[in-house]
């Protein structure tokens, strides 16, 4: 038993010094080659010098002298250089080409001769614009004294004024622009704005027949059956068919085209004098904001009532202010 416990130690330790002498191999060859790597990589960086001045020194072989260059370019000689003779130098004063001196001088009177005729061209042109503008200026004068017999006596002052200019020799540019504010201005009065005046006496028209759902109370709480509770109602909810026509109730001017969560589409006009009017439920509007539009004119149809109006069905928010505090539209209402 003890011969076997030895052999086994034996075997155990020679073994490990394998193992240690396989271990120790692997080691030193890692090192080597990283080493060998590591010179590799630094043997790319190194800079050889030699090289360099070897080609520097081929370089300046290569070069040619400024004396051999100045042969070489005079053996070209100058006829073959790209050149214009009539070129010189801007700043050039004491450079002169006397090639280009006649062809200059002829240039010169051939400019002066079609310079003249230029001129020629222009006085008639400039004459022919005058006389058109003359022309559509009469033409101007007759239509104002026809329109307005007022003006009759600023369009002759300005008969005179342009005659006394036309003796003179003189063009006045003020003339042109005096005569352009002047039609601006006529252009502008021609086109009348309607003048909105809505007052207490005045009644409105029913935008559409129907019985009202909602009335108007503003002193009191009242039913509404959609929200299921009691609110104030500034306005009016009448009764409608879907897609039926909605006409003005009064003359008045579009202030607003826009979109309500209550009243969905909704216009709103004024009237003059602080009174304005405003449709709820609207679809298809026919009405553009800054446009006027008469009594009983059409600016839309009944539309799908919202979700607020479920209830009710399809219908008609009718709106009437005053400096904007609610009034009962059934009092102006025929």
């Amino acid at each position: 038993m003890a011969r076997r416990n030895r052999n086994s130690i034996n075997k155990e330790r020679i073994i490990m010094l394998a193992s240690s002498v396989f271990v120790l191999t692997a080691l030193t060859v890692t090192g080597l080659y990283v080493r060998k790597s590591n010179r590799a990589e630094r043997e790319e960086y190194v800079v050889d010098f030699e090289t360099l001045e070897q080609s520097s020194d081929e370089l300046a072989e290569n070069m040619v002298s400024g004396e051999e260059l100045d042969t070489l370019f005079a053996e070209v000689g100058t006829d073959d250089l790209d050149y214009d003779p009539s070129f010189q130098e801007a700043n050039s004063l004491h450079v002169e080409n006397t090639e280009s001196t006649e062809a200059g001088s002829q240039k010169k009177n051939t400019g002066d001769q079609n310079a003249k005729t230029g001129q020629d061209d222009v006085k008639t042109i400039s004459e022919a614009i005058e006389e058109a503008e003359k022309a559509e200026d009469k033409k101007r004068e007759e239509q104002t004294k026809k329109d307005d017999p007022v003006k009759q006596s600023n369009a002759k002052k300005k008969s005179k004024s342009d005659g006394e200019q036309e003796e003179a020799g003189m063009f006045d540019e003020t003339v042109d622009t005096v005569m352009s504010a002047e039609v601006e201005t006529e252009g502008i009065s021609t086109t009348v704005q309607p003048e909105l005046s809505f007052g207490e006496e005045d009644n409105l028209v029913w935008p559409i027949v129907g019985d009202v759902l909602i009335n108007y109370s503003m002193d009191k709480t009242i039913y509404f059956p959609t929200l299921d509770q009691y609110k104030y109602n500034p306005a009016i909810v009448i009764a409608a068919t879907q897609g039926e026509s909605i006409g003005a109730a009064a003359n008045g001017r579009v202030s607003s085209v826009s979109y309500d969560r209550a009243t969905g589409n909704t216009v709103v006009m004024e009237l003059g004098n602080g009174y304005e009017l405003t449709y709820g439920q609207l679809d298809n509007i026919t009405v553009s904001e800054g446009s006027y539009v008469n009594v009983g004119d059409a600016i839309g149809t009944v539309a799908v009532p919202t979700k607020y109006y479920s209830l009710e069905g399809a219908n008609v928010y009718f709106k009437l202010t005053k400096d904007g505090e609610p009034v009962n539209p059934l009092t102006k209402l025929n």
